[in-house]
């Protein structure tokens, strides 16, 4: 919290997770004068909320005594903890942190000599992991993190216990960062040498880090939350079967796979690879933090699985991201709906080939039948073939439904009548439909019901992280959450915006001079701009040219990837937006750079496709090939979006909307047009491979047409380069791209 403002939100939160874990309302509340709990924001709250709010007599704690006195209790609970192995006080909010958890396990006479933890939960809380705070520890190193001859553990402090998971916070001078490990060494009576007070907690994120590393600012109420026991998530059974909502979830697991006849027990076979099982627990948490469901699921030991014994085929196909935003363009343009159904316990329904056998999961063996086992009838979550299995299940009931398979796309279907037109698209579990008839996307859902249990999510809203708005015939796609998300992971929140997501005359190298950085955090910080590039073209080619240095990235490299964090900071809610069109066909754009890049002189491809109004398919990638000429580059990039623009008409064609005029595609240079109609070899393209020759193959059939158009109007343009910014925002807005 940054300042008094924020009370409001933070308390709302606490109010949530606090009823929902107690199953009791808030009735009262005592605090004292602030203005963050007089302003007109909280005191609405707490009307609406039916909370009756106290507030103290101005200049008089003693009325709020019992949380004055907590906090005394803990301010000095943590400058003994911090004395007592001489830390700097850079640490008080790690003390602070393991005095709130020490003090939720001690007894209490408030509670007639028991802990708030065994008040809370109903039973009593472990001690047998509690360690002495500051002691001198050394943490296990993974082995894939070091090399054969490296050392196995280094040197740390021992700061606290993580919030998240059963394991220790570790702070590590070398690095100055803190880490989470359950593999640790204690040394208890011994501490750290006075070196210590120099230093400095590190505050960049790193991917095994716990939460945000400790600053001095950090209030008691973020310390509260963060030493919250309802975090706590059992790592085996054992730790499950003393708690009531662990137990309720996973017999709820064992009568949904009793349910679907999932197994059948029988005798030990002697000649067979007999399995074990597990239980995997997951806390599933709401938009505000609050506890949603608590999800057991046993799961099978996959690993264990022998290839050509126990399971062959595993791939499952999924619905391409190209694909769904195909059906959101179809779906505005036609003024249809898209519904959106998930299927509960999906594996659970795959029919399996082999025959496997399963241990029986503990906690719920047959009383006097302890040595037989589970052969499998159905497929379990962690089986190797568990995803073919489902497809191949779903698969065929769907084309029992009269459904057509479409060729370029195996998990899209097709099912035309006198009465209309029905599309389904599947992912894994979750199946997308829209159509023209109502009554037919009714009569199916009914009949998925039947074959399945199925949960209807009605209008589709939220989709593989992608929110999706319709509204009157437009369709609004943007992944605004998601991008909220990846700021406050790289602690960019705050940071000020920009109005491009990179510098126009900006060059990247693999050997630039410059310090380098930590992989492991680039790679992440790339990985999830690639994925945000599924609502976004504006970020494409400045993601796709930074995913270039994964191997290699330096502070120049990182510091252009937070660039692109501060423009979507700016833009945070864009999207691309459909709508309907008079003149409804498919074209595309295609553009590239020469020799664009400075290590290899490879030039960049970029394309994309449009109906009319927002651009569903975009691509941005460095060429194979290096092009001795514009034209050669220019070339090039055509026969990708060929290519592309092939497979979409193919995929048109099978939704019963076929283009039967050529698509055309619109290209910037002259001279790659001619090369690509004239069939003469000469100097400038004899060195050509024979798979580009493909594009005056399916001109001279009719599937596609070059088309010249001027530099200011090729849209692609800023899919091969970074752009000034009156030209980036015109183009952007030109491809759809806007707020909804």
């Amino acid at each position: 919290m940054k300042n008094k403002t924020e009370v409001a939100s933070i308390f709302y939160k606490f109010k949530a997770w606090v009823e929902n874990q107690s199953e009791r309302k808030m009735q009262i509340l005592r605090s004292d004068n602030g203005t963050e709990y007089t302003s007109d924001k909280f005191s609405k709250f707490c009307e609406d909320a039916g909370i009756e709010h106290q507030l103290t007599t101005p200049y008089t704690p003693q009325q709020n005594g019992v949380v004055e006195r907590k906090n005394r209790t803990i301010l000095e609970m943590a400058r003994c903890l911090l004395h007592d192995k001489d830390l700097p006080k850079k640490f008080w909010a790690e003390a602070a942190s393991t005095s709130v958890f020490l003090l939720n396990r001690l007894p209490t006479k408030a509670l007639s000599k028991s802990t708030p933890f065994e008040a809370w939960y109903g039973f009593k809380p472990k001690l047998m992991n509690l360690k002495v705070f500051g002691c001198l520890c050394f943490s296990y190193i993974p082995q894939v993190k070091r090399d054969k001859l490296d050392k196995k553990a280094e040197a740390g402090i021992f700061v606290g216990y993580s919030s998240t998971s059963k394991a220790y916070r570790i702070f590590l001078p070398q690095s100055n960062k803190v880490i989470v490990s359950r593999d640790v060494l204690f040394f208890e009576e011994e501490k750290w040498s006075k070196e210590s007070e120099k230093l400095q907690v590190q505050e960049e994120s790193e991917e095994d880090v716990d939460d945000q590393p400790v600053r001095g600012t950090r209030s008691l109420s973020d310390i509260y939350q963060r030493c919250n026991v309802a975090v706590m998530e059992p790592v085996d059974y054992n730790g499950a079967a003393t708690d009531s909502k662990w137990v309720s979830a996973m017999k709820e697991e064992f009568d949904m796979i009793e349910k679907h006849q999932t197994w059948e027990l029988t005798e030990k076979p002697k000649d067979k690879n007999v399995i074990g099982v597990k239980w995997v627990y997951r806390t599933k948490l709401n938009a505000d933090g609050s506890v949603n469901k608590h999800k057991a699921r046993l799961v099978v030991k996959g690993y264990a699985q022998m290839f050509g014994v126990d399971f062959s085929e595993t791939f499952s196909p999924v619905a391409r991201l190209d694909t769904i935003r195909l059906l959101l363009a179809l779906a505005a343009q036609k003024g249809w709906i898209i519904h959106h159904m998930d299927v509960k316990s999906a594996f659970l329904n795959g029919h399996l080939e082999e025959e496997i056998f399963v241990e029986q999961p503990e906690g719920f063996v047959v009383h006097g039948q302890e040595e037989k086992v589970y052969r499998l009838k159905k497929a379990l979550y962690g089986l190797k073939q568990a995803p073919r299995s489902w497809y191949g299940r779903i698969d065929a009931h769907l084309i029992s439904l009269g459904f057509e398979k479409c060729l370029s796309e195996f998990t899209l279907y097709v099912k035309k009548t006198d009465v209309g037109i029905v599309i389904v698209s599947l992912y894994v579990d979750d199946l997308l439909m829209t159509g023209s008839s109502k009554e037919l996307i009714e009569e199916f859902k009914g009949g998925m019901k039947e074959a399945f249990e199925m949960t209807d999510l009605g209008k589709m809203s939220f989709f593989l992280g992608m929110q999706v708005q319709q509204d009157r015939g437009e369709v609004f796609v943007s992944q605004e959450k998601y991008a909220k998300e990846i700021l406050r992971k790289f602690k960019m929140e705050e940071c000020k915006p920009i109005a491009t997501p990179m510098n126009q005359k900006e060059k990247f190298s693999n050997e630039d001079g410059a310090e380098k950085v930590d992989e492991k955090l680039y790679r992440s910080l790339i990985g999830c701009l690639m994925y945000l590039t599924a609502t976004r073209p504006d970020i494409t080619y400045a993601v796709s040219l930074l995913s270039r240095y994964m191997h290699c990235a330096s502070e120049i490299h990182f510091k252009a990837a937070k660039r692109i964090l501060r423009y979507i900071k700016g833009t945070i809610g864009y999207g691309v937006k459909f709508q309907p069109v008079k003149d409804f066909s498919l074209y595309g754009y295609s553009d590239s750079d020469w020799a664009g890049s400075n290590d290899d002189m490879k030039s960049t491809s970029g394309y994309c496709f449009t109906f009319g109004s927002g651009v569903f398919s975009w691509r941005s990638k460095k060429q194979d090939v290096i092009a001795q000429s514009t034209a050669e580059a220019e070339y090039v990039a055509a026969v990708a979006a060929a290519n592309q623009a092939i497979w979409l008409r193919k995929l048109m064609a099978d939704l019963h909307m076929e283009q039967k005029e050529s698509t055309q595609v619109l290209v910037d240079n002259q001279a790659a047009i001619s090369i690509s109609k004239n069939p003469v070899f000469h100097g400038k393209t004899k060195h050509f491979k024979i798979k580009l020759y493909f594009l005056r193959e399916v001109q001279k059939q009719g599937d596609v047409q070059l088309l010249y158009c001027k530099t200011e109007n090729q849209l692609a343009d800023f899919l091969t380069k970074s752009l000034p910014q009156a030209r980036f925002e015109y183009l952007r807005q030109k491809l759809g791209v806007c707020y909804h």
